[in-house]
């Protein structure tokens, strides 16, 4: 008997950090963003990513998939976002797909995860990963909404230390690179990719804007245990 594998639609894909993670697991993988992304590794469709899946909900196509993973840009919600634009007293309005993105994965009927950093976006904390817990050298937290599927929250390790680099005018050295932003001690590109495990990109915006494949095949290895329990 032929075994299908779960494949899964990777949603404003970026470079393909989450893509990889859900490849280590098991998953065959097909990528969408707006950019073009010369160095996603798997099967990509440049569009835009709420059109694209609009499309394969009214064809049919979407139920070639198992799983739908998306990570909508909210610059409104972002912590980094938000506390700059508190301490300068800026008001000006930004990007939130969150709510149309939930609004689609619903229609899909099929599980779903929906990733933010951590901010304001307004998802459901079912889960929240950080690099601590699988030894990365970033810390680099990010939450998940998880839709018709659930797994229990992993403890949360305390970290050894500080992000190394400037914050308010007093530089800290530490365990953890700030793989974010230019100056002031954040890492470089080498050091982004040592420390999120990603070496198939050397572009500054992607590696900043990257989630660690650690991440995704954690999810990735849970939803598919899952699967194989209620299969079974």
């Amino acid at each position: 008997m032929t075994t299908t594998r779960a494949r899964v639609l990777d949603l404003f894909s970026c470079a393909g950090g989450a893509a990889v993670g859900y490849h280590r697991a098991g998953f065959e993988v097909d990528g969408c963003d707006i950019a073009d992304r010369t160095n996603y590794p798997f099967d990509y469709h440049r569009g835009d990513a709420l059109e694209y899946l609009a499309h394969l909900i009214a064809t049919g196509d979407i139920e070639r998939y198992t799983l739908v993973h998306a990570s909508p840009p909210c610059q409104a919600g972002c912590a980094l976002t938000v506390g700059t634009n508190q301490s300068q007293g800026w008001g000006s309005p930004h990007e939130d797909l969150v709510a149309p993105t939930r609004a689609l994965l619903d229609r899909t009927g099929l599980p779903y995860v929906m990733e933010q950093p951590n901010g304001k976006a307004k998802i459901r904390k079912d889960l929240t990963l950080c690099g601590e817990m699988f030894g990365l050298g970033v810390l680099r937290h990010r939450n998940f909404e998880l839709g018709r599927w659930g797994v229990l929250k992993p403890p949360h390790p305390r970290h050894r230390g500080y992000v190394r680099g400037w914050r308010h005018g007093v530089y800290r050295d530490g365990p953890y690179v700030a793989a974010y932003g230019d100056g002031g001690g954040k890492a470089s590109v080498p050091e982004m990719q040592q420390a999120m495990g990603i070496t198939w990109t050397d572009v500054p915006e992607e590696l900043t804007e990257a989630i660690p494949p650690a991440y995704t095949r954690w999810i990735g290895t849970a939803f598919l245990t899952a699967r194989q329990e209620v299969l079974a």
